[in-house]
C-alpha cells in the first residue's frame, strides 16, 4: 500500500541509514530501466528472425525437402512435427496465391469505398466511446465530490466500480464492431485483415488509456478539495480494480463467447461451425493489462505480481478454450511473422506511454500532503536532489556527485538524449537488419542467376552434343554410300 511508506530516514542499531522516499524512487526507476533493456532485446532478436528469413518461393523446396528432422523418434514428437510443417507448407502456399489474385478498376474502387466507409464508422466509434468515459468520469467525479460524505459505504463502492465496468464493457463490445466491419470488408488476405484488426484494436485501447490517465493526473491528482485525503492510494486503487474486472470481463468473454456458442453449435444448429480465435483482439488485450500494470508500478507496488497471477490464468483457461471451443482459421497465414509487431507495440506505445505518465508524475504532480514516502515534498523528483544536499553537507568532497545529480537526473534534457540515443541505437539496429536482408535477397538472385546460367551451359552442351550426334551419322552415311558402290564398281562380270 502507497499510503504505509514512511517519508524519512530510518536508522538501524548499526548505524546505517534507509531512505525511504529515495528506495521507493530508484527501485521504480531500475524496475522501467530493466524492463526497457528486455523488451528492446527481445525487439530486436523478434526482429532479426522476422525479416532476415528468405522472401523467394524456393523457400517451398526447402521446406518440402529439408525441414525433417531425422533425430526424432517419438511418435507424438513426430506427429507434431509433421503437423507444424504441414501448416507451414499451407501458409506459404497461401501467401503465394494471394499474390495472384487481380481485380478489375471497378472492384478495386467499389474496395476503397467499402474499407473508407468501415475505417469511419470505426474510428468514430472509438472517439464515441472515449467521449463517453471522459463524460462519465468527470460526472462521477463531480458526483463523488458532492457527495463525500452523504453516500453510504456499499453505494460508494458500487460507484467506484462504475468506470471500471464501463470501460471494460466498451473494450469488449467494441472489437466485436470491429470484427463486423472486417467481414464486410471481406479482405482476400488473413494477414492484412489482422494488422486492420490490430490497428483499430490499438486506436480504441490508445483513446481509453489517455483518457483514464488525463482522469487520474488531470482531476484526481489536481483536486484540491477534501475528499480524497490519498490520491496516489486512490489512483492506485483504482488500477487494480480496472485490472481485476478487466480479468472477469475476460472470463466472461471466454465463456460466453466461445463456451456457449460451442454448446449453441452442436446442440442447437447440429453444425460443426465454431468461433475463430480473434489474435489480435486477444493479445491488445493483454497489453492493455500490462499497461495498467506498468501505470500502477508507482502507486501500488504489488500490481504486476497481480498481473502475474492473473496472467497465469489467462493463459491455461485460453490455452483450454482455444482447444475444446475454437476452429482453425480457413485461410492459412504465418502469423508467426506478428510477434514482432505485438512486441513492437508491448514496447511503443504501452511501455514508453506508461513510462511517459510515471515520470511526468515524478517531476510534475505534487504528492499528497498525509500520505506516502514523499509527503511534504512539492515534487517527487526532489528526494533525490535532498539527498544529494545531505550527502553534500556530510562531504563536501561529494559536491561532484550533487552537480551532476542536477545536471543529469533532474534536467528533462538528459531524458530527451538518452531517448534520442535509445532512438538512434533502435534505427542503426533496424537498418543493420535491412542491410543484411537485402544481402540475402542479393546472395538469392546470384544462386538464381547461376542456376539460370548452368541451365544456358547444359542446353548449350546437349545442343552441341546433339549437332555432332547428327554430324557422325551423316558421315556415317556418306562413308556407307560410298563404301557400297565401290563394291558394285570392282565386282567382277560374269
Amino acid at each position: 500500500n502507497y499510503t504505509l511508506h514512511r517519508n524519512g530516514t530510518s536508522s538501524s542499531r548499526l548505524d546505517l541509514s534507509y531512505n525511504m522516499p529515495l528506495a521507493y524512487f530508484f527501485t521504480i526507476g531500475m524496475a522501467f530501466f530493466i524492463t526497457c533493456m528486455i523488451l528492446v532485446y527481445s525487439m530486436s532478436k523478434s526482429f532479426g528472425q522476422s525479416f532476415m528469413i528468405d522472401k523467394s518461393h524456393g523457400i517451398l523446396a526447402i521446406k518440402a525437402f529439408t525441414s525433417w528432422d531425422f533425430k526424432v523418434i517419438k511418435e507424438c514428437s513426430v506427429k507434431l512435427m509433421s503437423e507444424n510443417i504441414c501448416t507451414q507448407l499451407k501458409e506459404l502456399l497461401a501467401e503465394v496465391n494471394q499474390n495472384n489474385v487481380s481485380s478489375t478498376a471497378l472492384q478495386k474502387c467499389g474496395r476503397l469505398m467499402v474499407h473508407g466507409l468501415a475505417w469511419t464508422i470505426c474510428t468514430a466509434a472509438t472517439a464515441g466511446c472515449a467521449m463517453s468515459i471522459y463524460l462519465f468520469s468527470d460526472y462521477m467525479h463531480n458526483q463523488s465530490r458532492a457527495g463525500a460524505g452523504a453516500q453510504g459505504r456499499l453505494q460508494k463502492e458500487a460507484s467506484l466500480l462504475a468506470l471500471p465496468v464501463l470501460v471494460s464493457l466498451i473494450n469488449l463490445l467494441l472489437p466485436g464492431l470491429f470484427n463486423l466491419a472486417s467481414w464486410f470488408e471481406n479482405y482476400h488476405s488473413p494477414s492484412v485483415r489482422t494488422y486492420v484488426s490490430i490497428s483499430r484494436n490499438l486506436l480504441s485501447k490508445v483513446s481509453v488509456l489517455c483518457v483514464l490517465c488525463y482522469h487520474w493526473l488531470g482531476r484526481i491528482a489536481t483536486d484540491t478539495t477534501d475528499h480524497i485525503k490519498c490520491w496516489e492510494s486512490f489512483v492506485g486503487q483504482e488500477l487494480y480494480r480496472f485490472l481485476i474486472i478487466d480479468f472477469i470481463f475476460t472470463l466472461l468473454d471466454t465463456l460466453c463467447g466461445e463456451l456457449l456458442w460451442r454448446f449453441f453449435s452442436d446442440k442447437v444448429l447440429k453444425k460443426r461451425r465454431r468461433p475463430g480465435f480473434d489474435i489480435a483482439k486477444n493479445v491488445l488485450d493483454l497489453i492493455y493489462g500490462q499497461t495498467l500494470a506498468w501505470l500502477g508500478v508507482l502507486f501500488t507496488p504489488l500490481l504486476p505480481a497481480m498481473q502475474i497471477l492473473k496472467l497465469l490464468l489467462l493463459f491455461y483457461i485460453k490455452m483450454s478454450s482455444v482447444m475444446m471451443n475454437c476452429q482453425a482459421p480457413r485461410r492459412p497465414y504465418r502469423v508467426t511473422q506478428m510477434t514482432t509487431i505485438f512486441i513492437s507495440l508491448l514496447c511503443f506505445p504501452s511501455f514508453i506511454g506508461a513510462a511517459v505518465c510515471v515520470t511526468y508524475t515524478m517531476w510534475s504532480t505534487k504528492p499528497s500532503v498525509s500520505c506516502g514516502p514523499f509527503r511534504g515534498l512539492n515534487k517527487m523528483i526532489q528526494a533525490g536532489k535532498i539527498w544529494m544536499k545531505q550527502l553534500e553537507d556530510e562531504n563536501p568532497n561529494l559536491s561532484v556527485l550533487a552537480r551532476a545529480y542536477a545536471y543529469l537526473v533532474e534536467n528533462p534534457l538528459f531524458l530527451f538524449i538518452g531517448a534520442g540515443i535509445f532512438l538512434i541505437v533502435i534505427y542503426f539496429h533496424s537498418e543493420v537488419v535491412d542491410g543484411e536482408r537485402k544481402i540475402i535477397n542479393i546472395l538469392q538472385e546470384q544462386i538464381e542467376n547461376e542456376g539460370e546460367d548452368k541451365k544456358f551451359l547444359i542446353t548449350e552442351l546437349q545442343s552441341i552434343h546433339e549437332q555432332k550426334r547428327v554430324s557422325r551419322k551423316r558421315v556415317a552415311r556418306q562413308n556407307s554410300g560410298c563404301y557400297s558402290g565401290k563394291l558394285r564398281h570392282d565386282k567382277p562380270l560374269e
